[in-house]
């Protein structure tokens, strides 16, 4: 949020530590200080909590929800999405948890994000949204918990990173391995020097999807606008007629106009890692080649990342030339050489997203920058989409990650961005 939006919630504590002040003696007026305001043993007082609202409630979005409320100082006041059944659901997620009906449900996000009560969102919109609705909630001062991967594209990625850092707001990517016990551990034996000198990160890449599809489904009758806002869920991406099949996760999810399929679902997770790993979080590799229907790459250090297949769960794997190590998503963690195991110790296994939503509710209130920020997350989201790049137009490619702009590739470098429907603007 900005420094301004920040300004309203001192004042409410302001407020507050005033009427606690009258009860001392000044008896000028009467006055009554609610249990609500006040808060209790579940809930922080009023001027210590974070007022949010939600914005995509999908697959994703309703689990955030619930990790968010499980917070005693997030008020939960408002939620949006295009979709009524999403829509509804999230209302009464919301209400039942608080014990009232005084969740405000909106369609368009806008809406939303215009109320100056609310301090930050989480935003689970889908690729094709994520970008939009974080530069949209910037401009008005939100601080944002928004799901990965952060962009469909690298211009969009880009311009996140800036309307952040413009408006002085708080971005936590929800790339929350980084906080999770057996993948940390990893990082942190490859980040010190345990395993040698790093040779191969391998990243898998989500088992859902094989490629990116451009397929067009037939029209269907469009329902009414309060049922399915088909305009709004389109958004900046290319009209086409209505049907009902577009907007389940497991089509939209490996289409081109929508999402970045296999890499970038899974993708933004694992190769987040490597790049951790490797100490490349101000990067990204500077060559993709195609091998073996995958694509390998290299950072300037020598370095290889190379996507993997998933199977599930989902896995890294850091190779030195000393050892190694992977860690999967069930717990799983393995060494060479063993002695290495001996490290589990010093995680505790329970670190888990809770963890990653608690390290962003912090950072709301500290203004400090959070463990995936967006300068982060758009590095690792940008080795993501150039490998899809690399596997589109179906050859290697070199990229210069200081210029952000594959090198002597006009064509690639058209791939970078979008061009957005009207009347969306970047």
């Amino acid at each position: 949020m900005t420094s301004s939006a920040h300004g309203r919630r001192r004042t409410r504590r302001q407020v507050l530590r005033g009427l606690a002040a009258a009860a001392g003696g000044i008896a000028a007026a009467p006055y009554v200080i609610t249990s609500t305001a006040l808060g209790g043993p579940a809930r922080a007082p009023a001027g210590e909590r974070i007022v949010m609202g939600a914005i995509g409630l999908g697959r994703r979005g309703p689990y955030n929800v619930r990790a968010l409320m499980s917070h005693a100082d997030v008020q939960m006041v408002a939620v949006c999405d295009v979709q009524r059944d999403c829509r509804d659901a999230a209302k009464h997620q919301v209400d039942k948890a608080c014990g009232n009906a005084d969740c405000k449900a909106y369609i368009d996000l806008r809406e939303l994000l215009a109320r100056d009560d609310i301090d930050a969102v989480m935003i689970a919109t889908g690729d094709n949204w994520q970008a939009p609705a974080a530069v949209l909630a910037a401009r008005a001062g939100k601080d944002m918990y928004c799901e990965k991967p952060m962009a469909l594209t690298i211009v969009e990625s880009r311009a996140v990173v800036d309307a952040v850092r413009r408006y002085g707001t708080v971005y936590q990517c929800g790339t929350h391995r980084r906080s999770v016990g057996q993948f940390h551990l990893a990082v942190q034996i490859a980040r010190t020097g345990r395993l040698g000198r790093l040779t191969v990160l391998h990243a898998e890449k989500a088992p859902w999807w094989v490629d990116v599809h451009e397929d067009s489904l037939p029209p269907e009758p469009q329902p009414p606008p309060d049922v399915v806002d088909w305009d709004t869920w389109l958004g900046p991406a290319p009209w086409r007629p209505y049907n009902s099949r577009y907007h389940t996760r497991m089509y939209w999810g490996g289409h081109r106009d929508f999402a970045g399929g296999a890499i970038t679902d899974w993708g933004c997770h694992t190769a987040d890692l490597c790049q951790w790993a490797n100490d490349a979080d101000g990067t990204s590799p500077v060559e993709y080649e195609l091998a073996g229907g995958t694509v390998h790459a290299r950072y300037a250090n020598g370095v290889r990342l190379v996507f993997d297949q998933g199977t599930g769960p989902m896995r890294v794997r850091i190779e030195g030339t000393e050892g190694w190590v992977t860690a999967h998503d069930d717990g799983g963690f393995d060494a060479h050489p063993k002695s290495l195991l001996k490290l589990r110790r010093q995680f505790p296994k329970a670190y888990w997203p809770a963890d990653h939503v608690r390290n962003f509710l912090d950072c709301v209130k500290s203004r400090r920058e959070p463990t995936s920020p967006a300068r982060i997350a758009h590095r690792s989201f940008s080795a993501c989409h150039c490998a899809n790049v690399a596997l589109r137009l179906s050859r290697s490619l070199r990229w210069n990650p200081r210029r952000q702009a594959f090198i002597g590739d006009d064509e690639a470098n058209r791939l970078l961005g979008r061009a957005y429907r009207e009347p969306w603007r970047l």
